[in-house]
């Protein structure tokens, strides 16, 4: 495997989260940056990959965020490209052994949750997250216990050990319903870990809410003025976001979904031009389910005012085809979780799978107008 070089990474890490007073202080981690491949070597350990998954009887499993050439291998071979619980979900349904998770640690994490008898492995374990980073299982815990009158509601981009001491996991395509119904029954809410997402629920639905005060170092770094500007240079391209951004971009987007939902926004809606303010590794996956569409990266300007539109996760980056190899030769980089910890994590999923099966019954429409009704009462433009 080529030599990779590290790059230093800033995330936001809330200081005192069990105090009123919550200041947040700036937390160091560092990312692998994969050199390029030589064409010929890309094609050779594309090849070798496959080779090794059929060895292996394993199966691909990849999160919209990695590199396309990742995803196309996934898609080819019979596996998944999807979010993080559509990665978990297709790896224990499918009869493989092994699951190879192209993403980062949570979502290895999640898949061993929900699929234990089964071999996880990950192309790089180093590869984490900003929001699993400055969410630490012991402030946490601590934060649960000094509002044990709260519903605890946590976001799948988050530690075992996090979601093991919560009430709920979710995502973001389902955090909405979630918190609408836990609000209706008169519960309040401790949220964690993304502070932009938590407002953006509790704005759309009045919920009482205590929030988390993490962010990804991604969405974070969106800009309302520059997408502003971006927008006046393309007035008909519509505007898709991704609901872990700033209010100041979310207020101007025409779709505010995950990443699933911002694909088939994509896909249905009459336009030509979108920008996108999610990581940039999603274009791909647009590209392909809306060919002629044009997409244009939405712009953060980064750390210097020339850093435009480099919206890219540095660990997502960390998934490569070397390491995805090196992997299935060798069974590195396996998952391990402690049975216990394990089955109190899955409970919390489980909840919200089950919640999610009765809602896909709930929104098939009996073809009465009256009694279909209440299905669209919350639906309308982002």
């Amino acid at each position: 495997m080529h030599t990779l070089a590290a790059r230093p990474v800033e995330f936001d890490l809330p200081a005192s989260p069990a105090q009123a007073a919550c200041p947040t202080t700036i937390g160091q981690a560092w990312a692998r940056v994969p050199e390029p491949l030589p064409p010929g070597q890309r094609a050779a350990l594309i090849e070798r990959i496959r080779e090794l998954l059929a060895r292996e009887r394993a199966v691909l499993v990849a999160h919209y965020y990695v590199d396309a050439d990742l995803q196309e291998l996934a898609e080819a071979t019979g596996g998944c490209v999807g979010d993080s619980l559509e990665m978990a979900r297709f790896g224990r349904d499918h009869p493989a052994d092994t699951l190879v998770v192209a993403g980062v640690r949570f979502m290895g994490e999640t898949a061993k949750i929900l699929s234990p008898s089964k071999r996880i492995l990950m192309p790089d374990l180093q590869a984490t997250c900003s929001l699993d980073l400055g969410c630490p299982d012991d402030d946490f815990t601590a934060w649960c216990d000094a509002h044990p009158d709260r519903t605890v509601v946590v976001y799948a981009n988050t530690s075992a050990a996090v979601k093991a001491r919560a009430d709920w996991v979710v995502t973001s395509s389902i955090a909405l319903d979630v918190v609408a119904n836990l609000h209706a029954r008169g519960q309040r809410i401790l949220w964690a870990p993304d502070r932009h997402l938590g407002s953006y629920v509790q704005r759309q639905t009045g919920a009482d809410m205590l929030l988390w005060q993490g962010a990804c170092v991604v969405h974070d770094e969106f800009k309302g003025v520059e997408l502003e500007l971006l927008r006046a240079e393309h007035p008909q391209a519509r505007v898709l976001a991704h609901p872990e951004s700033p209010q100041a971009v979310l207020a101007q987007a025409d779709v505010v979904g995950s990443t699933t939902q911002l694909i088939d926004a994509a896909r249905a809606l009459d336009a030509g031009q979108f920008i996108v303010a999610t990581d940039q590794g999603i274009l791909h996956k647009m590209r392909a389910a809306a060919p002629g569409k044009q997409f244009i990266a939405a712009p953060t300007a980064g750390n210097s005012a020339t850093c435009k539109s480099c919206a890219h996760c540095p660990w997502m980056a960390m998934n490569e085809l070397a390491g995805l190899a090196n992997v299935l030769e060798h069974g590195h980089n396996e998952i391990t979780l402690d049975p216990e910890l394990g089955r109190r994590a899955k409970l919390p999923i489980d909840r919200m799978l089950a919640f999610a099966e009765q809602r896909k019954q709930r929104v098939r429409a009996s073809g009465d107008l009256a009694r279909d009704t209440a299905l669209y009462e919350r639906v309308g433009p982002a």
